[in-house]
This record gives C-alpha cells, sequence and structure tokens, in this order.
C-alpha cells in the first residue's frame, strides 16, 4: 500500500523543522510505502527554501504555487498529484498529531473511506476560537447539513475511491468538509487532543475565519436567501402594524399624527433592510459569475520530485513549469 500524506504550506518556516523530522518518524513505523506532498500556497518567507532542501528526499514531493491560492486549493492540488491508496490531508503546525495516523490507517484497512479526526478537546484555543467554532459548527449542522460531522477539520484519511469522488468537484469557492459529507462515504472518527501551534502564527485570523465561514455558508446552502425574504417579510409586517396605527389615531382618536422621526427611523430600516437583500443576492451572483468563467482552481510554476506520469491534464489547474527530467 502506498500511503500519501499532503501538507500545504504557507508561511511555516518556524514550524517546518518541527514537522518533517515528527512526519517522518511516524510513517518509518508504519509497514507501508508513503510520499509526502507540500503544497506552497505561495509562501513569503523561507518554507520554498526549506522545501527544496527536504525534496533531497525522493519521498517528499512539493508543489509550489505561482501565487497564494488560499488552504483550500492547496489541499485539491495535493489531492490531484497524490498517487496513494490511501491519502491523508493535515496542517503543518502539527496541531494534528502525527501520531494518530497509524489508527486512521488502521479503520482504513477495517474498510471505512474516510477516517476523520475529531478534536475531543481544544484547551490550547482561545475562548473566543472555541466558542466561535462551536456556532459554526452549530450553525452549519443545524441550517445546512446534518451530516457535517462536529469538530472535524480538514484532518482526514481518504481511501482512493473517496479521493477520486472528490476530485470531480472542482468548484471555484470551495469548503472541503462539506464536499466530504455530502458524499456521505462510509466513515470512521477517531478523536484527539488539539494541541497548541509547535512554532509561529496562526495563519486563520479572525478576517479569514469570518470569510471561510460565509464560504462554507453560501456555498452550500441558500439559507441566507431565504432568511433575508423572512428579514423582509418581517419589515413589512412591522410597515403593516405602523400603518394600521396611523389610520387608528387619524380617524378614531381626531388627532394628527406625531413623531415624523419614528417615520424616518421606519424608512431608514427598510432601507437598510433592502440594501443588505441586494447585497446577499448580489454575492450569490458574484459567485455564479465567478464559476462561469471556469477559471483555474490554482496555477503551479514549479514542481519537485514530481513525475510526468502524474501531471497529466487536471481539470481547472495549470502547471506552468515542467519539472527538469535530470532530477527525476
Amino acid at each position: 500500500m502506498l500511503l500519501s500524506v499532503i501538507i500545504p504550506i504557507y508561511n511555516e518556516e518556524e514550524a517546518f523543522p518541527f514537522l518533517l523530522p515528527a512526519i517522518k518518524k511516524v510513517l518509518g513505523e508504519l509497514a507501508c510505502d508513503h510520499e509526502i506532498i507540500f503544497v506552497n500556497d505561495g509562501s513569503r518567507d523561507r518554507s520554498l527554501q526549506l522545501l527544496q532542501k527536504a525534496a533531497e528526499d525522493p519521498a517528499v514531493k512539493v508543489l509550489s504555487f505561482s501565487r497564494n491560492f488560499g488552504h483550500q486549493a492547496a489541499i485539491t492540488a495535493g489531492m490531484d498529484f497524490a498517487g496513494g491508496d490511501a491519502i491523508v490531508v493535515m496542517d503543518a503546525d502539527l496541531q494534528d498529531p502525527p501520531e494518530i495516523l497509524k489508527e486512521m490507517v488502521a479503520r482504513y484497512e477495517e474498510g471505512f473511506d474516510v477516517v476523520s479526526a475529531q478534536r475531543s478537546s481544544r484547551e490550547s484555543d482561545t475562548f473566543f476560537k472555541r466558542t466561535t467554532a462551536a456556532g459554526f459548527y452549530w450553525l452549519m449542522r443545524n441550517m445546512v447539513d446534518q451530516r457535517l460531522v462536529p469538530e472535524v477539520g480538514d484532518f482526514r484519511l481518504f481511501s482512493r475511491p473517496a479521493l477520486m469522488a472528490i476530485r470531480s468537484f472542482r468548484e471555484q469557492h470551495r469548503f472541503m468538509r462539506g464536499l466530504v459529507a455530502w458524499l456521505g462515504l462510509k466513515e470512521a472518527v477517531v478523536p484527539f487532543v488539539r494541541q497548541k501551534r509547535v512554532a509561529g502564527d496562526t495563519k486563520y485570523p479572525l478576517h479569514k475565519m469570518l470569510k471561510f465561514a460565509w464560504t462554507a455558508i453560501s456555498s452550500f446552502s441558500a439559507l441566507p436567501l431565504r432568511l433575508s425574504m423572512l428579514l423582509g417579510l418581517t419589515f413589512c409586517g412591522v410597515g403593516v402594524i405602523y400603518l394600521c396605527y396611523t389610520l387608528y389615531v387619524v380617524f378614531w382618536t381626531g388627532k394628527a399624527v406625531q413623531g415624523w422621526a419614528s417615520v424616518v427611523v421606519l424608512q431608514c430600516l427598510f432601507s437598510g433592510a433592502t440594501l443588505f437583500v441586494l447585497g446577499l443576492v448580489g454575492d450569490y451572483v458574484a459567485k455564479i459569475f465567478e464559476e462561469a468563467k471556469m477559471r483555474p482552481l490554482y496555477v503551479v510554476d514549479r514542481t519537485m520530485n514530481v513525475s510526468h506520469a502524474t501531471m497529466q491534464p487536471i481539470p481547472r489547474a495549470i502547471v506552468v513549469e515542467r519539472p527538469d527530467p535530470q532530477r527525476h
């Protein structure tokens, strides 16, 4: 059996010296062949130089993007070039402990198509991170897709058939966890305790977390559009109630209607709600526009230890530089 380990890299020069020995140690204890596929997602530090050094080992393969295309695109590229019978996706900060690869492989050998690593504890994260993560998974499970496993990120093992199924999805705005849930394949869950980053800073600050959450929701559900319709009906109801109140004051009490300030406030509320809904619809239309252009999901401008056989044309992907044949 060949095991492929896919690791996206983005400005991880501090963590990489700890990552590679830890991965190699665990893989050396497994009774199978392996390859490690690092995907350099447009790093601006010394990550690429470290990857070049690591690629002196033929089992280490490197794909380097022309720019930063994002974590989900990096995972996609690794899957596109993986040749293993089983494929593992994990992060570079060692918050995904390599030690549980043994248990994941064991569950794969039992016949599971997907083996997901579930965070049983994340005390190393801040209270804000734990709270927002819990809220995100609650929202996704209860309002988008109840098949989404809580506290499971992108740390997963896939069988070859599962990999080929996921590779068939070529949408621009990607949420890999949702794609796995949508497929509904036979899945096992392996719990683990989430540790602190081994080194460096998080690559998912608040604004990226919010963008990722919105991509997840809008890519897999029309729920925001339905909620905007409910918001519009609510404001219409408020307007009707205020109209009834105005008619009552004029015809039953004979008094002039006072409080034009409240009318202005209501007008601002209605206008704000209208603009909000238009912006929401516009965001969905923008996503349709971007998908219609069918642009590549990523551009690889450099490869290391990647054979020509695995570089066959891949839908919505560009490789603009071929490796030096003498190196392979």
